[in-house]
C-alpha cells in the first residue's frame, strides 16, 4: 500500500510513496507512479505473472490496441476479441491470460481462475468450439519484463504502486489505472486525479 504525503513547491506536486519491494509477488499489480513520462508505462497497470530471483514478468492490463485478434494472428479461429499491448519486449510474441484450465492445458495459474499462457493448438480447438469466450481471455502482443534489482531500485524510486487484492483481471479496459486507485482507498483516490503533468496542477 502507497503512503502519500503532498507538498507544494514551485506550482509542482511532489509525492513520496512507501512501498515494499517484498509485497510484489506473482498475481500481483503494479499501478506506474501519475507523472512518469516512459510512454511505453504512462498509467499502466501491470499484472505480474512471474517473480523470480533472475528477473520479473508481467502484462499490461490496460492498453488495447485497434487491432482484432484474428487481424493479428493468422489461420486462427474467430473470436470477438482484441489485442492488447503487453509491453515493449518481443512485440512479436502472444501472450494471454485465460480461465479454462480444463480445456487449454500447460497453462500457468496467476491467481485463482486467472492462467497464463498454455497449449496453443487447444487454443485454437476450444475458439474454434466457441467453448472459448470472449470475456474469459486477454490476448497480448510483447510483455513487461525487469531484472531484480532493476525493480527493486523502481519499487525503492517509487515509480510504481503495488496492488494484492485487486481480482476482476477480465474486466482489464484503458480506465483501470484510476479505476483501481479509486478502490484502493485513502491517499490513492488522490493519486487517481492528478494531472497528466504536475505543472497542470
Amino acid at each position: 500500500m502507497a503512503t502519500l504525503f503532498l507538498f507544494q513547491k514551485n506550482a509542482y506536486i511532489h509525492i513520496i510513496m512507501a512501498n515494499n519491494f517484498s509485497e510484489i509477488k506473482k498475481g500481483s499489480l503494479l499501478l506506474s507512479e501519475p507523472f512518469m513520462e516512459d510512454p511505453n508505462f504512462k498509467r499502466t497497470v501491470i499484472l505480474i505473472t512471474e517473480h523470480e530471483k533472475d528477473g520479473t514478468l508481467g502484462l499490461i492490463l490496460n492498453r488495447p490496441t485497434i487491432f482484432t485478434v484474428n487481424q493479428m494472428i493468422g489461420n486462427f479461429p474467430h473470436i470477438s476479441a482484441f489485442m492488447n499491448y503487453g509491453g515493449p519486449i518481443d512485440p512479436e510474441r502472444l501472450n494471454f491470460l485465460h480461465a479454462y484450465p480444463d480445456l487449454i492445458s500447460e497453462g500457468f495459474e496467476i491467481i485463482p481462475n486467472v492462467y497464463w499462457n498454455g497449449n496453443f493448438e487447444e487454443l485454437k480447438e476450444n475458439v474454434k468450439a466457441k467453448k472459448v469466450l470472449p470475456q474469459n481471455i486477454l490476448f497480448f502482443s510483447g510483455y513487461a519484463g525487469w531484472e531484480y534489482e532493476q525493480l527493486k531500485e523502481e519499487i525503492k524510486e517509487n515509480s510504481w504502486i503495488i496492488c494484492n487484492n485487486y481480482k476482476d483481471i477480465f474486466k482489464a479496459n484503458k480506465y483501470m489505472w484510476k479505476e483501481i486507485l479509486h478502490e484502493m482507498g485513502g491517499e490513492n483516490k488522490l493519486i487517481a486525479e492528478f494531472p497528466t503533468h504536475p505543472s497542470l496542477n
